[in-house]
């Protein structure tokens, strides 16, 4: 198995729940479809399909996805964003950087002060002046999925 199909078996053992439990309805939509629905993440979306994880999100969860807009991405010069969405194992680890596995809400979010990523490595929280997770603000929180939540953050964010 290659590096990437191991990391997404890692991430679908990491985040999904036995079987025989049903996805939890909070929202009518999954988590890539209610981003994609809200029209502002298509770089994200694309993002996700490139590095083959579009189906894990899509998955019985839940997830707490840190999504970054396409402003968010937007400032990452355009040749290194080109360079990582053809670079499918560094772009899973960012990506999977943004995913905390359960259902996160921003009320959870705001007692914590560090959240471990599937990526691997914490996230540091810092609630002095609403929520920054990793530096990045929170600019919208708690937009609720069938499989999870997602919180709108205004810069992606870069793992070690």
């Amino acid at each position: 198995m290659t590096k990437p199909v191991l990391l997404t078996a890692a991430l679908v053992a990491l985040l999904a729940p036995a079987a025989s439990r049903a996805a939890d309805h909070h929202g009518s939509k999954d988590i890539v479809d209610t981003a994609i629905a809200a029209g502002s993440f298509k770089t994200l979306a694309a993002a996700l399909q490139a590095a083959g994880l579009d189906e894990t999100l899509k998955g019985v969860g839940p997830f707490t996805v840190f999504a970054p807009t396409d402003e968010a991405f937007a400032r990452i010069p355009k040749a290194d964003l080109d360079a990582l969405l053809k670079d499918k194992r560094k772009l899973t680890k960012v990506l999977t950087y943004h995913v905390v596995p359960g259902r996160v809400k921003a009320k959870d979010v705001a007692k914590l002060t560090e959240a471990r990523t599937v990526e691997g490595q914490s996230l540091k929280i810092d609630t002095s002046s609403g929520i920054k997770v990793g530096g990045a603000s929170v600019v919208k929180a708690d937009v609720e999925a069938s499989n999870g939540v997602i919180h709108v953050i205004d810069s992606v964010l870069l793992p070690r």
